[in-house]
């Protein structure tokens, strides 16, 4: 297999994240990829960089899949890196070529196809999207399955979907954001997409809410920098010990969210569910 994955941070994203994990958004997505699927070829591409060659679709083709990262880009802002990234997807959408995103990679998706992307105001959800559950089409689709009735899931966002393109069909919602997952039909190309993080870990989220801290205490989900120290303290301790099932109490969570394979199984249905019977249809 070959993947091509899409660094949706910009430079100065991609700085602040390393410092803090010791990776960028993209260089994080490669690593869990690579250990998904060992046998394949994983490349990187920092696409919403003024530096990089625009992407086409012909060499996009070549690629098995196509992942994007997720970032604090605002696709609503038309900033320089947001078009970038747009025109990328829309690319992406030309080639064929079958492509997942979370977060950020699904509103950049949203938006490419014609969809809108808005700030969640005072709803921001971090930590983790509470009892996500499957619409009446996203019960019987591919990328969900294996979950249960209700999930919950890594997350940490302040933007959401407004409204889905044509040719979307919404998979899974909850009470904080409308479209929690979504497959966009459009051009040529089909992608699978969630709002939430099945490819980080829990020592990433914790790292993730420590760089956010301002943003959380702004919105009230936290009354000090302590507590929200405290708060990331608990999530990473349980990253490195899954077996603690205190503090699994203590979060309110579960396999779904503890154990990796649950956790990262959208992705694995991805490439199971999509990238697969593609190769084959494509000869490969």
């Amino acid at each position: 297999m070959r993947f091509l994955i899409a660094d949706s941070e910009d430079a100065g994203a991609r700085d602040k994240r390393r410092a803090s994990v010791g990776q960028s958004a993209g260089e994080s997505l490669v690593t869990f990829l690579r250990d998904l699927e060992p046998a394949a070829e994983a490349l990187l591409t920092t696409s919403a960089d003024a530096d990089t060659p625009p992407w086409s679709a012909e060499p996009l083709a070549a690629f098995d899949a196509v992942f994007l990262s997720g970032s604090p880009l605002h696709v609503y802002e038309e900033s320089a890196e947001a078009k970038r990234q747009i025109a990328f997807m829309r690319a992406v959408f030309a080639s064929g070529t079958p492509s997942f995103g979370s977060c950020a990679g699904l509103q950049v998706a949203v938006a490419a196809a014609g969809g809108a992307v808005r700030p969640m105001e005072k709803r921001r959800e971090a930590g983790f999207a509470r009892r996500i559950v499957a619409t009446e089409a996203g019960r019987d689709h591919p990328l969900l399955r294996g979950r249960p009735a209700t999930w919950d899931a890594p997350t940490l966002h302040g933007d959401e979907v407004d409204r889905l393109p044509e040719g979307a069909t919404l998979l899974a919602t909850n009470r904080s954001a409308t479209v929690q997952a979504a497959e966009i039909r459009h051009n040529r190309g089909v992608f699978w997409g969630v709002q939430y993080h099945p490819e980080l870990n829990l020592i990433e989220i914790a790292a993730a809410l420590r760089r956010d801290v301002a943003m959380l205490m702004e919105d009230g989900l936290v009354r000090s920098a302590t507590d929200a120290g405290a708060h990331a303290d608990l999530i990473a301790t349980l990253g490195h010990d899954p077996t603690r099932v205190d503090l699994s109490w203590r979060l309110g969570v579960d396999e779904q969210v503890v154990d990796p394979a649950h956790r990262s199984r959208e992705v694995r249905n991805f490439v199971d569910h999509l990238v697969r019977p593609t190769m084959a249809t494509r000869g490969r």
